[in-house]
């Protein structure tokens, strides 16, 4: 809506030089100053950013006023441009360093709402008069609906075959025209404000201090949301409840490893928000299938990938990956959307890359498209902030709690409600609030530490679908299928002895897999076996590995990143660097010397923010308790070797829970190995305790899994 310039506004600052023939030169001189010391720190958000434009086109404004002006003698109007010279060399300098900044140079007029409102403030500041249509901002009108799929990505579009009788099995899809219009809206105390700036600001000094979380409600007597055998924590539990009274938006931030992907799945199952979509890196896309199915079993969900050939179009849930997105955007958009996740929400910071904006586009048309206009909106990051308090700009946008130039509807009657204006410091606290009250739920470790086990191991499937995951994909059936055949030359010459249909002989199995195995060590890194698989496997894993060590460090702080072979080691240790992450390694090669500077480094340098480690080298006798997160990006052939791994974070003297997450490829032999490992911790922590073991608490992990390989191609 128009607005127009506080009253108050238009008397001359008494900051401003009474004699100055240029007063507004002063406040272009301190606010490129502004500028420069946040792009010294990389701290350019949009904010400041129209705020180097305005200053660009003042600065060529008054230069053309002071040329023009007859009154001026030459040595008053040589200073002047003098010193408006020194603001443009400041504004030089500071696109210089950041190159984005020059195409905003060429823009010689205020075209946004936000640069209009800017200009017009600065001129009264100086005690400039403006005509009575510079006093009067409009803002931009909204665009009429259109296609969210972008231009550069129409070629590119998909369109599953079952998406049309999904659509059609629902009448109750297309959007609401009346719900399309611009709401009408009384007018607020501060719409002659321009609150963006200061609503950041409320946040970079943390005012009024306290954690940023909303009223949350008390913990129910009863947990009825956990299925069989699954318990929600009482952190979770008060999150759902305020889900359950009716809340729908939410900035998840909890640390990694408090269950912010469980807490978003049973959040949609509260609020009924099905269908709904998942946005996810690709790192994490089969965990959350294996989520929703674990805490929401009567649901199904769908993982997108590629062309979205094999997708179950009548799911409750679907997964997609940000880098396919723009694929589907358009059946996406059609199908009733009732609900939208954003994980790891920090990757759609960047405003004007494609992700970001596809993204957006999305969380626009599922409000538009949702009967109540209140669907769950959730964006889940332990990073909200990377560089900037003005990273919060696109999830805020996505949450529909802002438009990037002004609070949205509800922000505002918060912040209404105040009574304060920016002008008063009491603003800045209770602004601050106002926002986190919409829906701000920030939980760390420590501080629910009574909920959580001490130590806890976390499963991370990932999908090996590239090129090479689909010859590690043949391998594994290749290695099945020569098992099996060997198991039925032997059966066929011993006979099967009175075995019922459909029964396999353990014996011949234990015998195969005993030969296979045996054969496999003389043969070492030749051919295909046992051990050269799951090198394999961690190849494949190591870049989707290193993705997800990346976005903890940036989430948690300090996290240990375990591997068995060299070549995976190097491959995480060269991403961390282009990721722009310090690291430190420790090997089989290293020194005594290297390694204790290693070890140093990572538990005293806070610059340190990854160790990269070997599993053999720095399984024992290394203390890395600075961390509390380890990523282990290949599986151990023993339990004992993880726990060991392990226990260089979880041990005397640390004092956060431990979380270790293992990165599984889905659907291969790492699967079973994982599940093995698991059998022999749980079975040594029973011969531990006296109780007693079957013989095959010896058996290996490596015998174990070609067994097991063996029994699924047979049973197939």
């Amino acid at each position: 809506m128009p607005t127009t310039a506080p009253a108050r506004q238009r008397k001359k600052s008494s900051s401003a030089r009474r004699d100055d023939e240029a007063p507004i030169i002063p406040i272009l001189a301190r606010k490129v100053r502004e500028v420069e010391a946040k792009a010294q720190k990389n701290k350019l958000g949009p904010t400041n950013r129209v705020k180097f434009q305005v200053i660009a086109f003042l600065v060529r404004e008054e230069r053309a006023r002071v040329k023009a002006d007859a009154s001026l003698g030459d040595a008053g109007r040589a200073d002047l441009l003098k010193r408006l010279d020194g603001v443009a060399t400041i504004l030089a300098k500071t696109a210089a360093r950041d190159t984005s900044l020059i195409q905003l140079l060429e823009v010689d007029q205020a075209t946004t709402p936000v640069a209009k409102r800017m200009r017009r403030d600065w001129l009264l500041d100086a005690g400039v008069e403006l005509a009575p249509e510079e006093l009067v901002i409009d803002d931009a009108k909204p665009v009429a609906q259109q296609s969210i799929v972008p231009a550069v990505a129409s070629e590119r579009a998909v369109r599953p075959s079952q998406v049309d009788a999904r659509i059609e099995s629902n009448p109750f899809l297309a959007p609401d025209p009346a719900r399309l219009e611009p709401t009408p809206h009384s007018r607020h105390r501060l719409d002659d404000w321009e609150l963006m700036g200061p609503l950041y600001k409320s946040f970079a000094q943390g005012a009024g201090g306290g954690p940023a979380v909303m009223p949350l409600p008390e913990i129910p007597e009863f947990d009825r949301l956990s299925p069989r055998g699954l318990t929600v924590m009482p952190h979770q539990s008060r999150f759902l409840e305020s889900v359950r009274e009716g809340h729908r938006s939410f900035l998840l931030a909890d640390e990694p490893g408090l269950g912010k992907t469980a807490q978003s799945v049973l959040a949609a199952s509260v609020a009924n928000a099905y269908p709904l979509l998942v946005v996810v890196p690709n790192v994490v896309k089969m965990n959350w299938a294996r989520e929703v199915e674990r805490w929401t079993p009567q649901r199904t969900a769908s993982v997108i990938m590629g062309d979205g050939h094999d997708i179950d179009a009548f799911a409750d849930v679907f997964i997609v990956n940000y880098e396919i997105l723009d694929r589907h955007l358009g059946w996406l958009a059609e199908v009733g959307l009732r609900g939208m996740v954003v994980d790891e929400a920090h990757f759609i910071k960047n405003l004007s890359s494609q992700r970001s904006q596809n993204v957006l586009a999305l969380s626009q048309r599922v409000r538009d498209t949702t009967p109540d206009g209140n669907p769950l909106m959730m964006a889940l990051t332990g990073t909200p902030l990377i560089n900037d308090v003005e990273d919060f700009d696109a999830i805020w946008r996505f949450l529909g709690w802002t438009d990037g130039t002004k609070p949205g509807a509800e922000l505002m009657d918060r912040l209404d409600a105040t009574g304060y204006t920016p002008a008063d410091k009491s603003f800045y606290p209770a602004a601050r609030q106002a926002v986190i009250d919409l829906g701000i739920v920030r939980r760390r470790k420590k501080d629910v530490a009574r909920d959580l086990p001490d130590k806890l191991v976390a499963d991370m499937p990932v999908q090996l679908d590239d090129e090479f995951g689909r010859s590690i994909a043949q391998a594994e059936r290749e290695l099945a299928r020569r098992l099996a055949a060997r198991y039925r030359r032997i059966l066929e010459a011993r006979g099967d002895r009175g075995l019922e249909p459909g029964e396999i002989d353990e014996d011949i199995v234990h015998l195969v897999a005993m030969g296979e195995l045996e054969e496999s060590r003389a043969a070492g890194g030749d051919g295909d076996n046992v051990f050269t698989m799951v090198r394999r496997i961690g190849q494949g894993k190591a870049q989707l590995a290193a993705d997800y060590a990346a976005q903890l460090v940036r989430s948690v702080g300090k996290v240990v990143f375990f591997a068995k072979h060299i070549d995976v080691m190097d491959q995480a240790e060269k991403q961390f660097k282009e990721a722009g992450i310090s690291s430190v390694s420790i090997r089989g090669e290293q020194s005594t010397t290297s390694r204790q500077q290693a070890i140093d480094a990572f538990n005293d340098d806070p610059e340190v923010g990854i160790a990269v480690c070997s599993l053999t080298a720095a399984g024992v006798g290394v203390n890395l308790q600075a961390a509390s997160n380890v990523v282990l990006a290949e599986l151990s052939w023993t339990a004992a070797e993880q726990t060991q791994a392990i226990d260089r974070v979880h041990r005397i003297g640390q004092d956060e829970p431990v979380t270790a997450w293992r990165i599984i490829a889905a659907h291969t032999i790492d699967q079973k190995i994982a599940e093995l490992i698991d059998q022999k911790e749980g079975l040594a922590a029973r011969a531990l305790d006296g109780e007693k073991t079957g013989d095959d608490a010896v058996e290996s992990v490596q015998l174990a899994a070609l067994k097991s390989l063996l029994r699924d191609e047979l049973g197939s």
